[in-house]
């Protein structure tokens, strides 16, 4: 019996015990991010639902809760300008995505030989990336605009049939904002592909070289189907770029002419703030919202996926 008691009082003497500090450490991480996890709960998703609640009321230019179904859901679908940004969207995105995409791989693969002066291109490229939407749109409005831009430059060099007024044409405003666009991300896309480049083992290369593969046989059959993460990560990120534009369109044409170049985000801020329709602009938002997960939640399904198996 005694030699029990000495055992079970041995085992309790051997139990770690907790000091202050060592509780002190334990929780210190969650304390730091309490404030940070409290403001993304509340200024993010709550924000979500208040939108999403206000969406399904009748709430002109202050918010009211009295419920409305799918009233404004209804309305935005009638709306003329929210049709043309959303085909103006589509137009827009695709070309954006598409463009950039073929561009960043074209630069990547390029700085991928070992040319030189690689860091100083690379900079170049990169440089766009580091303005912000307002500053692009600002410059290329310049750029584009007929009384001052490419178009003055070419009849003040003689050119005097050149005609470049794409800015100010109805129908093709919103491929400028697609020139915009294009020239500010190709470089991060760039960035991207030739960081997933440069992870690829190269004996994989030197293997294809001796048995007789060219080099765009390499990167067509080889090396870009490695890439596949890469060109999942480039389809989010530029089409979350195109869907969530607003300054850039804001800076160049202000929708214009008329609403001919509106794009979603501009729609939303335009009722919402300007116009006293809340529950139409939140209608809006939760489209723009609901167009963001049906590409986001499919790329995190297949890299679920990819991951179990």
């Amino acid at each position: 019996m005694e030699q029990t008691l000495k055992a079970h009082n041995s085992n309790k003497q051997s139990e770690p015990r907790f000091s202050l500090v060592d509780r002190l450490q334990q929780w210190l991480p969650k304390l730091v991010m309490a404030p940070t996890m409290l403001v993304t709960i509340v200024c993010i998703y709550g924000f979500i639902f208040w939108t999403a609640a206000v969406s399904m009321t009748n709430s002109r230019f202050l918010p009211s809760f009295n419920f409305a179904g799918f009233l404004q859901y209804e309305k935005l679908m009638e709306n003329d300008r929210w049709i043309t940004s959303i085909t103006n969207l589509g137009i827009f995105g695709v070309l954006f995505m598409l463009i950039a995409i073929l561009l960043g791989v074209g630069l990547a693969i390029l700085l991928d030989q070992n040319i030189r002066q690689e860091g100083a291109i690379r900079t170049i490229y990169l440089y766009p990336m580091a303005l912000s939407f307002i500053v692009t749109g600002t410059a290329w409005k310049w750029i584009l605009n007929p009384g001052l831009g490419i178009e003055k430059l070419m009849h003040d060099w003689g050119f005097d049939s050149f005609k470049f007024d794409w800015l100010v044409n109805s129908d093709m405003a919103v491929y400028t904002l697609v020139i915009a666009a294009v020239w500010q991300s190709s470089g991060f896309v760039m960035a991207m592909f030739l960081a997933g480049l440069r992870g690829i083992d190269s004996s994989i290369i030197k293997a294809a070289q001796i048995d007789g593969a060219s080099l765009p046989a390499i990167y067509w059959k080889i090396i870009l189907p490695c890439l596949r993460p890469v060109f999942f990560s480039a389809v989010i990120i530029t089409s979350h770029i195109a869907i969530k534009s607003f300054d850039l369109v804001t800076a160049m044409t202000a929708g214009g002419p008329g609403y001919s170049s509106d794009l979603p985000a501009l729609f939303m801020y335009a009722h919402s703030f300007t116009r006293g329709q809340i529950g139409l602009g939140a209608a809006s938002a939760m489209m723009m919202l609901a167009g963001i997960l049906a590409i986001l939640v499919p790329y995190l399904y297949s890299e679920l996926r990819e991951k179990k198996s």
